[in-house]
């Protein structure tokens, strides 16, 4: 058999160049997801034992949510959408008349002021991750009203607007304390 020089054959170098840049193409372009989770703080480490917090009765709101996707606030059965506007009552309600920005009806079974009100949310082991994070949600939103309430008030403008100094001092005012731990 003789071999001819002239015979066509196919360059594969240049397939292989060709395979390396589609490569490239794709892991520069190719867009990971970033699951990013409920953003949480977790309460700092104690420094000076004891570390238990006295808390008033009237100052903790206690929500359960069941296995059976049910909200209990006080063991009370409740809908998911009374929730944004009872835990407003609970967090304005300025019962011994130490906050000067609040508007609450001032009664003793609620909060004496925002920045002792703890909301304790508690669930059972079957209870819906879609559940947890609606009544979560629902917290979240009565502290952004509140929020918003206080700075349109306080600098006459929304939270979007506010200053640096100015966003401190309303997270100040209405501070989130939300408690996934057993109150006592």
């Amino acid at each position: 058999m003789k071999f001819s020089r002239n015979q066509n054959q196919v360059n594969a170098g240049s397939m292989a160049d060709i395979a390396f840049l589609l490569l490239i193409f794709f892991l520069v372009t190719t867009v990971i997801p970033n699951d990013e989770g409920i953003p949480q703080k977790l309460p700092r480490a104690c420094e000076n034992p004891p570390c238990e917090v006295d808390l008033h009765e009237n100052n903790v709101f206690r929500i359960f949510i069941n296995k059976n996707h049910e909200i209990l606030v006080e063991n009370e059965l409740m809908p998911l959408g009374n929730l944004r506007k009872t835990v407003i009552s609970f967090l304005d309600n300025n019962a011994d008349n130490s906050c000067d920005y609040c508007s609450g009806s001032k009664l003793d079974n609620l909060s004496d002021h925002p920045k002792k009100a703890v909301i304790s949310l508690l669930t059972d082991r079957g209870t819906a991750y879609g559940t947890f994070i609606s009544v979560e949600n629902e917290l979240i939103a009565a502290y952004t009203e509140l929020r918003e309430a206080y700075a349109y008030r306080k600098f006459k403008t929304g939270i979007e607007y506010l200053t640096k100094d100015q966003l401190v001092e309303v997270r100040k005012a209405y501070p989130q304390v939300i408690s996934e731990a057993e109150t006592n």
